[in-house]
């Protein structure tokens, strides 16, 4: 038996296709010969429940299942002759069959367990780069601190206004008001809940801000505010005319719970390394 799973696992790794990235997917007239199938018309009947199953648990069923057209002529395409399946296209084709049969038995448990891997990686992926811009924008939290305390801006208390300004800007409402619609604690840090675009635009503000203060040789509390101000306005328009409204963005996972967690994974390895 375990070598007929070993089998059938390879079998579906070889008919994977994938590129440079992370991105993988599998043809549907190669899954259909995986699976048992002979005829194309009754397998698309089974992709048709299976993009139903998409739809229904809330995916977009353009993003798993991508038409592949096929040249019949040299002016003429037939389109979905064939698709490009995502990994999680190929685990709703195969829950949407009868697992009695072998091939889906085994197609469903392996399709099941590879989607939970890609899931934890996209997720471990999110959170790397979300890390990577938080310790970013703390660096350039501290090049500002330091660049505005030459001008003027001295005092914890006048460098936390300086700080607010940026975000009542961005995000057009109070820091009281943001938190309290992001459901986040009066005294934990905001920006550990930012997305990667939220993170990076605060960065940028900083970065704009900073050059112009140190070009233009800006001095005085409140020309450096107006002039962060600014930099926050445009960030701003431009977010918007991409369609991403900064307040009305997804809050995440608190950072320092991600990185507690890593901190346990990483103890967890070394214990087990310790044990061998």
């Amino acid at each position: 038996m375990i070598d007929l799973i070993s089998i059938v696992q390879k079998s579906f790794e070889d008919i994977k296709i994938s590129d440079d990235s992370w991105f993988e997917f599998w043809s549907a007239r190669d899954l259909m010969k995986n699976l048992g199938y002979t005829k194309w018309q009754k397998f698309d009947w089974v992709i048709e429940k299976a993009k139903i199953s998409c739809k229904n648990s809330g995916q977009e069923i353009e993003k798993h299942f991508l038409p592949e057209p096929v040249k019949t002529s040299e002016v003429w395409w037939r389109p979905k002759e064939n698709y490009f399946l995502t990994r999680y296209a190929c685990y709703l084709v195969a829950q949407n069959w009868d697992s009695r049969k072998t091939e889906i038995s085994f197609a469903q448990t392996y399709f099941a367990s590879q989607t939970r891997k890609q899931e934890i990686y996209e997720q471990r992926h999110t959170e790397d780069k979300r890390l990577e811009a938080r310790q970013k924008l703390k660096i350039s939290e501290q090049k500002i601190e330091n660049t505005v305390y030459h001008r003027w801006i001295k005092l914890p208390v006048e460098f936390a206004t300086f700080k607010n300004k940026k975000i009542e800007t961005l995000y057009n409402m109070s820091i009281k008001a943001l938190k309290s619609k992001r459901w986040i604690p009066e005294k934990w840090a905001l920006a550990d809940f930012d997305s990667e675009v939220e993170l990076k635009a605060k960065d940028f503000i900083y970065a704009m801000t900073d050059h112009n203060i140190k070009e233009r040789n800006i001095t005085w509390k409140q020309k450096l505010e107006n002039e962060l101000v600014s930099n926050a306005k445009e960030t701003r328009n431009a977010m918007i005319k991409r369609w991403i409204i900064p307040e009305d963005l997804k809050v995440q996972e608190d950072l320092k719970l991600v990185e507690k967690r890593r901190k346990q994974e990483s103890n967890r390895i070394e214990e087990k390394k310790k044990l061998k």
